[in-house]
């Protein structure tokens, strides 16, 4: 039995069909065919179930798919604590998220005290991301939501007040806070159904008890803001501010509306020095930074 079978076989076990598996592969499908028999014919039972042309993991393949799983982890896993032996600068993060925008900072001073460090990030949706965790597809991951998947262990990393933002004009516009129920009947301008804000959002808006009534729902923080400075509506934003901001803020009375960030990753997988080194530098920038609160002398950033 070869690791090379053993690859091959987990590759064509995931997508259940040949061509499909030997394009990922980047080998001819004859020879993909051929390793796959070789290989049942050495563990003596039948993989999978064809049928014409089409094939299904059958339960010895599946039974035989868990130990192949477990067995390449953990040779991954080796040839990264090795690979650390040459030291951090060899190191690499694979993190997985839904928002870029907290992060951008602190990536960028970790870069510039490791500037060796390979990064790869994967932007997805929730669901999507605690998946990666699982599989060890992914170091690391960032969300506002909460993780509640067994294994998975979660740092809170930055505490962010959410706020109401109105156009210039409005009837609140003189006011430092309000309760999210006082705008009950305004026209509202949110994310689209499936953003990560807005799950959130949404949470805050059935504690308040009412449905809010979107007259536009976009991709971007950016077209929030211009549309609330249009005057087309009323929205939910994070921590931002400073005399260029082209709306005002006010303070949630009630409900309390907070998100909170944090880091999550797989306790029973194996985490790279470089990464684990990023997990603790990003929970200090923001202890550091007063939970994402600019420092003296440093303007704010737009984080709707």
């Amino acid at each position: 039995m070869e690791l090379l079978q053993l690859q091959y076989f987990r590759t064509v076990a995931k997508l259940e069909h040949m061509t499909k598996a030997a394009q990922q592969l980047h080998i001819a499908q004859p020879a993909l065919s051929k390793t796959i028999a070789r290989l049942e014919e050495h563990v003596g039972v039948p993989l999978f179930d064809r049928q014409g042309r089409h094939i299904r993991l059958n339960t010895f393949g599946k039974t035989f798919l868990d130990k192949v799983e477990a067995a390449l982890t953990l040779l991954e896993e080796g040839q990264k604590e090795v690979a650390e032996l040459a030291g951090m600068e060899h190191g690499s993060v694979h993190l997985a998220t839904s928002t870029l925008d907290r992060l951008s900072e602190p990536l960028g001073e970790f870069l510039e005290l490791h500037p060796d460090v390979n990064f790869r990030i994967t932007q997805v949706q929730m669901d999507e991301m605690e998946r990666l965790v699982e599989n060890g597809d992914v170091d690391l991951c960032f969300t506002a939501l909460p993780i509640d998947r067994p294994g998975i262990c979660a740092m809170p990393v930055l505490n962010e007040e959410v706020y109401l933002a109105v156009p210039p004009g409005h009837r609140l516009a003189d006011r430092k806070s309000a309760a999210l129920s006082e705008v009950a009947e305004e026209p509202f301008i949110g994310y689209k159904e499936t953003a990560l804000f807005q799950q959130l959002n949404d949470s805050f808006f059935r504690e308040a008890g009412f449905t809010p009534n979107f007259v536009c729902r976009v991709d971007e923080p950016s077209a929030i803001a211009s549309l609330v400075r249009a005057g087309l509506g009323v929205a939910l934003v994070g921590n931002c501010g400073g005399p260029n901001t082209p709306f005002h803020m006010l303070h949630i009375e009630a409900p309390v509306c907070q998100r909170s960030f944090q880091l999550g990753w797989h306790e029973k997988r194996y985490l790279s020095l470089a990464a684990r080194k990023f997990r603790d530098f990003v929970a200090e920038y923001f202890a550091r930074t007063d939970n994402g609160a600019p420092s003296e002398g440093k303007q704010p950033r737009l984080a709707l």
